[in-house]
């Protein structure tokens, strides 16, 4: 067995209609990491996003609990990524590709860089998202 990049990797999401874009996002993840911990955000941090998840917190970790590329699983409080790096050490994160240039991920690399950890961007997955279902199911009710 090949030795894997990083030792514990993080990546957080709200996995709110779970999609094989989050599957994807977790495959590549773990495939870079021996230990991989997942953030799952909490309902009412959801709001962040002007949005409310249709699945429930709890479902929502237990989902993510059942996936096998992920060893961890812990509540998002908050979008604080750096406190999260106080409390679980790691030294890889793992996010979408459409956050890198944002001036939030800007901020996290400079940060990320003085104590060691590498963010690594990963390919979003093109034709499909949480806000492309949710506006599906908005139509199919609609009818």
């Amino acid at each position: 067995m090949t030795k894997k990049k990083y030792q514990v990797g993080y990546t957080t999401g709200v996995y709110d209609l779970f999609h094989i874009g989050h599957l994807n996002l977790l495959k590549k993840a773990k495939d870079q990491c021996e230990y991989l911990i997942v953030g799952v955000t909490i309902d009412e941090l959801v709001s962040y996003k002007n949005k409310e998840a249709i699945i429930p917190f709890e479902e929502r970790l237990e989902i993510v609990k059942q996936i096998s590329y992920v060893d961890a699983v812990v509540p998002q409080v908050n979008m604080n990524k750096m406190e999260a790096w106080y409390h679980l050490d790691f030294d890889a994160v793992f996010v979408g590709d459409d956050w890198k240039g944002t001036s939030t991920w800007n901020q996290f690399e400079k940060e990320f860089s003085e104590v060691g950890v590498t963010i690594e961007y990963l390919p979003y997955t093109k034709g499909t998202s949480s806000t492309h279902l949710r506006k599906t199911l908005e139509t199919l009710n609609r009818r």
